[in-house]
């Protein structure tokens, strides 16, 4: 008897495996994903992110400086915004794609600060096979991060290359593993 749990795939018997992620076939069109968990942002994630990429704007991490900005307290850097969204996305959606194709139409209409919660969704916005590499597909998405409060704090528009079912290195790695 097969049962059917959320995310996981039966292999035989009492065994289930993991299955995150979509291949090609599953996207459509107009389909919202909403990505869980969400993710409390602390103020040592913010100045970690900061010093690592070398942005040395002092409204994120200089507590007076930034208390006589029009927001009176340190901004989360923007950048980390944008990789937590994408992250959060991932194991729902590009799990199994091949690569990033690219980023556009990155809006940032809210600002977050140290203590807010995000959540992501995504919006399908357009499919089609690739002309080149017949086992994939590019899709188009469109990740929403919004805070605690239903804020949204940023939109983007990414394109990755997706693989047809049985095709991506999961796939591969998993079937020689039996």
């Amino acid at each position: 008897m097969t049962r059917s749990l959320n995310g996981l795939t039966h292999i035989e018997g009492r065994r289930f495996r993991e299955d995150p992620g979509l291949s090609f076939e599953d996207f459509e069109v107009g389909d919202i994903y909403e990505h869980w968990p969400g993710r409390t942002i602390t103020e040592a994630d913010n100045i970690w992110f900061t010093n690592l990429t070398m942005n040395t704007h002092p409204v994120h991490f200089d507590l007076n400086y930034a208390s006589h900005s029009e927001f009176g307290k340190p901004l989360v850097n923007s950048t980390l915004t944008l990789a937590l969204i994408a992250g959060m996305a991932v194991s729902s959606t590009s799990q199994k794609a091949v690569a990033n194709l690219g980023w556009e139409e990155i809006k940032i209409p809210a600002p977050v600060f140290v203590g807010d919660t995000l959540y992501a969704e995504t919006e399908v916005l357009d499919k089609r096979p690739s002309k080149s590499r017949p086992n994939d597909g590019i899709v188009k998405v469109r990740h929403s991060g919004k805070n605690q409060n239903g804020v949204y704090v940023m939109h983007m528009v990414r394109a990755f290359l997706a693989t047809k079912r049985g095709h991506s290195v999961a796939d591969v790695t998993r079937g020689k593993m039996g």
